[in-house]
């Protein structure tokens, strides 16, 4: 896990979005929507990653995508995430952290 800030020093905390539910091919583009509109915004943010309760590749691939792009910190993840991120080898790669007060840190 790391925590340094790409986007520079923040003035203010990143705003957090919180999902719930399934992640797969057939809704990840929703997310994956207002992720971009969001980080165009506030130029990052955090994923509240607590109440997906699955994900699939195709959720991985926008999480990767958009990590690269912006500010994309992960908070909480939920097992199926932290899972998928595991088997993916990832995990390291990532801004995960144990909770959204910890990911908003300045």
């Amino acid at each position: 896990m790391t925590t340094s800030d790409p986007q520079g020093s923040r003035t203010e905390p990143l705003p957090v979005i919180s999902p719930r539910g399934e992640f797969d091919m057939h809704n990840v583009t929703s997310l994956g929507a207002q992720i971009e509109t969001m980080t165009a915004v506030h130029g990052g943010l955090v994923l509240d990653a607590s109440g997906i309760t699955f994900a699939d590749s195709s959720f991985l691939r926008m999480v990767l995508g958009a990590h690269q792009g912006t500010d994309l910190r992960i908070a909480a993840p939920s097992l199926r995430v932290a899972r998928l991120f595991d088997l993916a080898g990832v995990e390291t790669y990532l801004r995960i952290y144990p909770s959204i007060e910890a990911a908003r840190t300045l």
